[in-house]
């Protein structure tokens, strides 16, 4: 056995010296001070506890720049996009030593490799969905090539370093055992005790100097180090002055250290204070020498002590973040259960498979921004989310792959109403034509969708033709309205001014010269059809003053929906205002079911913080809903209102006109 492995063997350090006085009082290594062998009666659990402080002193020791990881803000990579952690890497590479970010890189590399794959899964899913051959898939992303880019110029950054490290660590460790050797050797020689003394504190001041060693050779090189220069001391009758003078020294920064540690019992920030714990060690072990042998024991229990209370409040604060994990896992089992709800509660029309796709994506996102999950169940609950999203994507693309083929049947009767909208939009018979053109149009709004890449197309063609038609209907009907004309014409001045108009932040008076000119416009009465803009433009100049006023928005579009339904009422079409009271009626039973739906959502987080950002998300579209129901309530309130006066006024205009024909008759 070379003196080499003598010195760095498991089980301790041989002395290797035939002359050593076995009648000294120490014989043997006692390492009380610097390592778990110190006391062979504490439990394994303080054990593991110094080991682990010794373990992440030895990285830090390795490498200077390693001890840089623990001031990396740790980030939950779990929740973030494909993008954004393609970000982090690269601020991660760009901005900290290639060495103290190894922990990092891995989570990112693993998340990254994850959604990744998941993402190909559904490309590939889609492919085949559309009739595509497996060996013929083919996927890019320039969101890959970029992190591998700098995961490559990571990995050759971290080789280059190394490689230069690695070197000095071989030469390092050589002097390190020099040194020992030569404190070995001093201890056994002969000369005066003050000479002795003096090159041992000059080897000591070159073991400070002597630069990092590999980590899996630190704790024996230190252990192997402290224990020759206890026996040192205890061994050589050196001058007693000279040798308490050091034990006193070291025996009051060592104390310091401990009550140092103990402050730190009371840090509430436990990382921090477990971090600095790892430093009070590391000077425990290099910086400074032994003590009197009567104090080491004590001082050494009384700094474990400390140690085992910091890791108390460490255990304590990884025991509520497991307590956060399985929060989050029961929020991920119900965004898992609810998507398997919503892939079964499926209808077979477009619109509906629209929406769930985007409530899909949306239970996607929250799922990645619930958090992290314990560890034994991270892998489980990933692979049900990535089935429960399969499921879904499977019958989503099952849908759409039927209903391609119906589009192509609605594609040739589109082209056919398209044919019959060209050959009539110059008919001069505008009373057979313009039922005809109607018809058409609802027919087409019944057919369906067609081909995404022929939708846009033919819906040009069919509306060109449409448009022809009644721009010639409508400009044939204005050429005798000398009357909407003119209210075009005093429209158009009134627009001027409206928008001319400044307020003057007197907001009672300002609110007045508004209503003034919504009643002034009112009053001018119905412009050509053709021209009907007006009415869209004179409602944006609504909205600039509108907009210098503190009003409440319900009451601004209640305002401006009197002026519409003023419009309506006078329009040619007298099925404009039933229409506007179908469509009313339409919104509000629609947005009573996105209520109820969102109502139901919540039963699936009974449980759940209602400050959670997923469950207060629910409770905020409940409320936009709840307020836009109101809205619709009130426009509707205002229809029946209108149609109830109209109503009225045509049987008084009845009952004038039966008078008139009984006076006459009479």
């Amino acid at each position: 056995m070379s003196e080499q492995d003598n010195l760095l063997n498991a089980d301790g350090i041989e002395d290797n010296n035939p002359t050593k006085n076995t009648s000294e009082e120490e014989t043997t290594p006692s390492l009380t001070e610097d390592s778990t062998t110190q006391n062979t009666n504490s439990d394994s659990s303080d054990d593991d506890l110094i080991n682990e402080i010794d373990e992440s002193n030895a990285e830090d020791a390795e490498d200077e720049g390693n001890s840089d990881r623990h001031t990396i803000e740790d980030k939950d990579y779990h929740a973030m996009s494909l993008d954004e952690l393609v970000i982090e890497l690269e601020k991660l590479v760009k901005n900290h030593k290639i060495q103290a970010i190894k922990k990092h890189v891995d989570d990112i590399k693993n998340e990254f490799t994850e959604k990744f794959n998941a993402l190909l899964d559904e490309k590939k899913e889609d492919f085949l969905s559309k009739g595509g051959n497996e060996i013929d898939f083919h996927y890019t992303n320039p969101l890959q090539r970029s992190f591998k880019d700098i995961y490559k110029e990571y990995r050759t950054k971290l080789t280059a370093h190394y490689k230069n490290l690695e070197k000095g660590l071989k030469d390092n460790l050589a002097n390190r055992l020099s040194i020992i050797d030569q404190i070995k050797a001093l201890t056994d020689s002969d000369g005066t005790m003050n000479s002795k003394y003096k090159e041992f504190k000059d080897l000591q001041e070159q073991w400070k100097n002597a630069g990092a060693i590999p980590r899996d050779k630190y704790n024996n090189a230190w252990n192997s180090y402290h224990f020759n220069v206890e026996r040192f001391y205890d061994l050589l009758h050196l001058d007693r002055d000279l040798r308490d003078k050091d034990f006193e020294h070291n025996l009051e920064k060592k104390t310091k250290i401990i009550e140092r540690a103990e402050e730190l019992v009371n840090e509430e920030n436990t990382n921090r204070a477990f971090r600095e714990l790892q430093a009070l060690h590391k000077l425990w072990k290099e910086d400074l020498g032994p003590v009197a042998k009567e104090h080491r024991e004590v001082i050494w229990e009384r700094f474990k002590q400390a140690t085992k209370a910091i890791n108390a409040k460490r255990q304590d604060y990884f025991k509520h973040l497991d307590e956060l994990y399985e929060k989050n896992l029961e929020l991920k089992q119900g965004i898992i259960a609810l998507i398997k709800e919503k892939t079964q509660n499926t209808q077979d029309n477009h619109k509906s498979w629209q929406n769930k796709i985007k409530e899909i994506e949306a239970l996607r996102e929250e799922f990645f921004k619930a958090g992290k999950v314990p560890i034994k169940v991270n892998e489980a609950t990933w692979a049900k989310f990535k089935e429960a999203v399969r499921d879904f994507n499977h019958k989503k693309n099952a849908f759409y792959k039927n209903l391609k083929k119906d589009q192509y049947v609605n594609l040739e009767k589109k082209r056919e109403l398209v044919k019959i909208a060209e050959d009539n939009k110059d008919s001069d018979d505008f009373e057979k034509t313009t039922a005809l053109m109607k018809k058409i149009q609802s027919d087409w709004k019944r057919i369906g969708h067609v081909p995404r890449k022929d939708s846009d197309k033919i819906w040009k063609q069919f509306r060109a033709a449409c448009n022809h038609y009644f721009d010639r209907l409508h400009a044939k009907r204005n050429e005798a309205s000398a009357e909407e004309e003119k209210a075009y014409a005093d429209k158009e001045s009134m627009l001027k001014l409206v928008k001319e108009t400044k307020l003057t932040g007197e907001q009672k008076a300002d609110l007045a010269t508004i209503k003034q000119h919504i009643a002034n416009w009112k009053n001018i009465g119905r412009v050509p059809s053709n021209k009907r803009k007006i009415e869209s433009d004179f409602n944006k100049a609504l909205d600039t003053l509108f907009g210098t006023l503190d009003m409440n928005k319900s009451e601004v579009e209640m305002m401006k929906y009197e002026n519409k339904l003023q419009d309506l009422s006078s329009a040619r079409d007298q099925r404009a205002l039933q229409n506007e009271y179908n469509f009313i009626r339409k919104k509000i039973d629609e947005t009573k079911g996105e209520i109820n739906q969102l109502q139901n959502n919540l039963l699936f987080f009974k449980d759940a913080d209602r400050k959670n950002p997923l469950v207060k998300s629910v409770y905020d579209n409940i409320d936009k809903h709840t307020e836009a129901l109101k809205t619709w309530k009130a426009k509707l309130k205002k229809i029946k209102v209108m149609e109830n006066a109209k109503a009225k006024a045509e049987e008084a205009t009845t009952e004038e006109t039966n008078t008139a024909d009984n006076n006459d008759a009479e």
